[in-house]
């Protein structure tokens, strides 16, 4: 059933409205249980719009396995979306930056508390982003250190290829998932794919994954896939940038291991054919993060690599 959440008079008779859809279970179906599925948040970040439709088909394909209430929520942005734009336009706002709102405060505001107010009470949130346009990112759950005891077992579910545990930040407290975490809402934040585009092999992973986070947690009765076993770690990542300007060509596929002194990419000047410089892998581990925009500068984020403190 579609819902509107919220809905805001703009000039020249447009709406900022949030939309939901609700997924509820058949009569004596019901297990009292709520999982939420967010995306778009930022508006260049588009990878979750195809999980959402890939789980709206495959719940509404067997209604009789739902056992949970499932509320949806594809376009949390929709005028940065609509725009092709990350933050909210009309306020130049990152939208992941005022969280939890004020029923009280300037419309942005108003409307990031409606955001959270109509999570508030769920079992579970997943808080679906992409990467930029620059960089591609295997699909991953990232998760403070503070809620690690609580988030990585349902993490562990949810058939990505690893879980970063990072250190808090006090930016991240104005986020989404922060919010409805100190609300009792369990929020992950799933990262994967390149920003403006659609990755289908991660889309489909993370169905599968969603469906079987619901599945232990009482709120599908369908047959899941086993999920993926990830890597679980803290800090041990080696951040790879550029040192020179031209264009960036790498010589490994993104999502494998990769050894110490691999050759990883080479950024090359177009006007002199010269090579100025070749990049090397600093340590083995997992190429999780690799450059897809080629132009490069000095400084660069190129690559990141995760380089022990495996956790089984």
């Amino acid at each position: 059933m579609e819902e509107t959440v919220a809905s805001l008079a703009l000039a020249v008779h447009e709406k900022l409205e949030l939309k939901k859809n609700r997924l509820s279970p058949l009569p004596g179906n019901d297990s009292g249980k709520r999982i939420c599925v967010v995306t778009g948040v930022h508006g260049d970040e588009l990878e979750g719009q195809y999980v959402v439709y890939l789980l709206n088909r495959r719940i509404q394909e067997h209604p009789e396995f739902l056992t949970g209430t499932v509320d949806l929520y594809p376009a949390v942005n929709p005028l940065g979306i609509n725009t092709i734009q990350r933050g909210i336009p009309l306020f130049d706002l990152d939208m992941n930056r005022i969280f939890p709102g004020d029923t009280d405060g300037p419309m942005a505001e108003y409307y990031a508390h409606a955001v959270v107010e109509d999570m508030r009470g769920a079992d579970i949130a997943i808080d679906i982003h992409a990467s930029n346009i620059y960089l591609r990112e295997l699909p991953q759950v990232r998760i403070s250190e503070e809620t690690a005891p609580a988030l990585v077992p349902l993490a562990e579910q949810l058939n990505v290829d690893f879980v970063w545990i990072h250190a808090a930040a006090t930016v991240l407290e104005s986020t989404l998932a922060h919010s409805l975490n100190v609300i009792g809402t369990r929020c992950l934040v799933v990262e994967m794919g390149v920003g403006m585009r659609l990755t289908k092999s991660y889309g489909e992973q993370l169905v599968d994954g969603i469906l079987n986070l619901m599945h232990t947690q009482g709120m599908w009765a369908g047959e899941t896939k086993p999920p993926r076993k990830p890597i679980v770690s803290k800090d041990e990542v080696a951040f790879i940038n550029a040192d020179k300007a031209g264009i960036f060509i790498p010589s490994v596929e993104h999502n494998g291991i990769v050894k110490k002194g691999q050759e990883l990419a080479v950024i090359a000047d177009p006007l002199t054919g010269e090579v100025r410089q070749t990049l090397m892998a600093p340590a083995d581990g997992l190429l999780f993060t690799l450059r897809e925009y080629p132009v490069v500068y000095p400084g660069s984020l190129l690559a990141r690599i995760l380089t022990g403190g495996f956790q089984k």
